[in-house]
């Protein structure tokens, strides 16, 4: 029997978190891993209700009702601790960590679990991922850590060998496009999955901002430069703009085109495009770019994205990138 608060896609997994319950052998600390967009916080959220509530249900689900619950819902659950950063990307200062060890030193105030969801688990910088080891290191009854990530290999290896690894796969894509389909994405649940990298709660994102539309403009400007019809200084300003997209999803639909260049390049027929609506101009991109110089733009374009997290000089950045651009093009 399916969960109704779990995403379908989740249901195998939930399964093995309530096996815990069941068993009555609650890990000390959980890492759910998986892509940014899949359902890792939903999953922890739910689980931790699951453990905090006082009438689970027969399946060991939370019953929606106990005071415990109804506390939750009202978000003011004593023993349901968020630790995250004060601002999107920044770090999980030491600060947040050495609040939490204060309040870890105190029982329980139910007789139930306390959990706590440290999310994202990467934002610990150095500091407060070694003042947390103390919170693995030495736990304190009737508490479970849950650890969210999309990138477990950012965790120092002492973090991640004290925790239980839940990972979160993406969804069959048959399954991920008729539940976005039931959301009202309709006719481009399949391009807004390829946009989101298989991420459907991503892809529904998507749909609500009307990216299928901001996309092609983008793409529109990419075409513009590639064709020598565009200002490249004048571009990159426009780009880095705080009203423009963000960076990181603008230099994963670079990195999108780029590969599906390379799949035309190469004379790969595929019917895994990451942007199938926008095949018939990639394709005549492709009939006039080498391959071998596509790789190491392709590269550039990974490096760019991985130093948006470091204070770089977004223009520059984006000036550096579309020169290449223009370059790859006009050879």
């Amino acid at each position: 029997m399916m969960s109704p608060a779990i995403y379908p896609w989740q249901q195998a997994v939930w399964r093995h978190l309530l096996s815990y319950i069941e068993l009555q052998r609650i890990p000390q600390a959980l890492l759910v891993t998986g892509l940014s967009g899949i359902g890792k916080r939903h999953l922890a959220v739910a689980y931790g209700r699951a453990l905090m509530c006082q009438a689970p249900l027969n399946d060991y689900a939370a019953c929606g009702s106990c005071q415990s619950c109804k506390l939750f819902e009202a978000q003011t659950h004593p023993d349901f601790l968020l630790v995250e950063p004060d601002e999107p990307g920044k770090a999980i200062g030491i600060d947040k960590i050495r609040q939490l060890i204060v309040k870890l030193a105190l029982k329980p105030q139910f007789d139930r679990y306390r959990v706590v969801i440290i999310s994202p688990a990467d934002g610990l910088n150095n500091a407060s991922a070694n003042a947390f080891l103390k919170c693995l290191e030495e736990p304190t009854a009737r508490t479970c850590l849950i650890l969210l990530t999309e990138k477990p290999s950012r965790l120092p290896a002492t973090i991640r060998s004290r925790c239980q690894v839940v990972a979160c796969d993406a969804p069959e894509r048959d399954i991920a496009v008729h539940w976005l389909k039931q959301q009202g994405a309709g006719e481009n649940s399949d391009v807004l999955l390829g946009l989101s990298q298989g991420a459907p709660l991503l892809a529904r994102e998507y749909a609500r901002q009307n990216f299928i539309t901001v996309r092609q403009d983008y793409f529109d400007a990419w075409l513009q430069v590639a064709e020598g019809k565009k200002n490249l200084l004048a571009l990159a300003e426009q780009w880095q703009k705080p009203a423009a997209l963000e960076l990181n999803v603008l230099l994963t639909w670079m990195l999108g085109w780029v590969a599906d260049l390379i799949k035309f390049a190469a004379q790969i027929e595929s019917d895994q495009l990451r942007n199938s609506d926008l095949k018939k101009p990639l394709q005549a991109l492709a009939k006039r770019l080498e391959l071998k110089r596509l790789y190491p733009f392709y590269d550039s374009l990974l490096i760019a994205r991985s130093q948006l997290s470091t204070p770089i000089n977004k223009q520059l950045l984006l000036e550096q990138i579309l020169i290449s651009w223009s370059q790859l093009n006009n050879r």
